[in-house]
């Protein structure tokens, strides 16, 4: 059986330094932080006092709101990050055969609000339960592709990945194997989330997960920083539109790059911790190469998952370093989480984009809040450090791991006839 090519054709954005997807590029090579003191709740009480947020962002400007007010968080995000795509992609879907596109979509924990607000309301109760009939729907993970295909009348494959921060690479890897095996032409994909409320701050700092610096919120997410603390917590959505090639020539479709490998393992190690040697990491970058059938001199760009964890950042560079060998001296490697913070379930869809256009202009993102060099990190590795850099990147490879031990890894590269 002879796969088929699959290239992309619209990307959207809702991110914590930019809600669409010119402003997230801006914000990424201009590297803005996106970290400030949190709005959603009194978090006089918590360790962690900031995150990165959505700015500004009212669901009613994009949303019917009646129907808003039936939509956890994660499923608004969800919407606006596909309205953004659907349009960049220039679909018509009256045009097009909606049996055969998908929407496969990623999330790691899903309507945490919805899930604490009617737990709140039912404790403070007299034991009756009073429960939103939209409780459920509201909160369910699936719902969010669910939605995007009611929204738009799409009947091919339907569902959500789920594991944990590697949850929207997974949907991007399940999305592009249903086309290239021919079984859809088109699938919406991609991931939201959105914890930034009581438990899933509480959540986290109970772990010791999150960067406590309260006093200096922008410079806290320091991902190869011999002082970094703890990941700082984002919230978002992003969407990319993967289709058969032959299908987006046939409607002149605008291509923004090939997507053609994507790689999946687990540490088998610790519930959160990382492989002390990074062997997970190491193997899962290398299924991608090989189901891309390429070799470590053909990546330019690692988008790396880089959350400015102790144990994290150590045990991906050691990854890298064993896999990639001298031309480990070769790459770019940047964590652009230092500026959008961690989205969890929708890294892996916002850090594809930026993957995406750094292939298409040609720059590389930054890795920001570097101080202080961490004498545990290979110095001739080069993180873009506070800058970015201007490269040809012919091909680039996000890395995404999650607790629990899950490792995704995808890989773009620039679009060729």
């Amino acid at each position: 059986m002879e796969l088929k090519r699959v290239v992309v054709t619209g990307l959207g954005a809702l991110t914590p330094i930019g809600k669409t997807v010119p402003e997230y590029w801006n914000g990424l090579i201009n590297g803005v932080s996106g970290a400030a003191p949190m709005t959603r709740f009194d978090t006089e009480k918590f360790k962690t006092k900031f995150a990165c947020e959505v700015k500004d962002f009212v669901a009613e400007d994009y949303l019917d709101k009646k129907e808003a007010r039936k939509l956890d968080p994660f499923v608004q995000y969800a919407l606006v990050a596909t309205e953004e795509a659907v349009k960049d992609a220039g679909l018509d879907f009256t045009k097009l055969n909606t049996n055969r596109i998908g929407v496969i979509w990623g999330a790691g924990i899903g309507g945490l609000k919805t899930f604490l607000d009617e737990i709140m309301s039912f404790a403070k109760g007299d034991g009756t339960p009073r429960l939103n009939p939209f409780f459920i729907p509201k909160m369910i993970i699936d719902i969010a592709p669910g939605h995007i295909s009611m929204k738009y009348g799409l009947r091919g494959p339907n569902f959500s990945c789920v594991s944990a921060c590697a949850s929207s690479t997974n949907a991007l890897i399940d999305a592009f194997t249903y086309i290239r095996m021919g079984r859809a032409d088109m699938i919406v994909s991609g991931g939201s989330e959105a914890i930034l409320n009581e438990a899933g701050i509480g959540g986290f700092n109970a772990m010791h997960a999150l960067s406590t610096r309260n006093d200096d919120p922008k410079t806290a997410s320091r991902p190869f920083d011999k002082d970094r603390d703890g990941f700082v917590a984002g919230e978002g959505a992003g969407t990319i539109i993967l289709e058969e090639l032959e299908h987006a020539k046939a409607r002149g479709a605008k291509i923004y790059a090939e997507i053609v490998g994507g790689g999946m393992s687990a540490d088998a190690n610790h519930i959160t911790a990382p492989h002390p040697e990074g062997l997970g990491a190491k193997l899962v970058m290398q299924s991608a190469l090989d189901d891309a059938e390429m070799t470590t001199a053909d990546i330019d760009y690692i988008n790396v998952h880089g959350t400015s964890t102790p144990l994290g950042d150590i045990s991906e560079t050691m990854a890298i370093g064993a896999l990639f060998g001298e031309d480990a001296y070769k790459l770019n490697i940047s964590s652009t989480k230092s500026m959008t913070g961690h989205l969890l379930g929708a890294a892996g869809a916002i850090e594809s984009i930026a993957c995406i256009l750094a292939i298409k202009n040609g720059i590389v993102p930054p890795t920001i809040n570097h101080f202080t060099d961490d004498p545990s990190f290979d110095a001739k590795l080069n993180f873009t450090f506070n800058k970015a850099q201007k490269r040809e990147i012919n091909a680039a490879l996000s890395n995404t791991f999650g607790f629990g031990g899950h490792n995704a890894s995808v890989i773009f590269k620039k679009y060729k006839e």
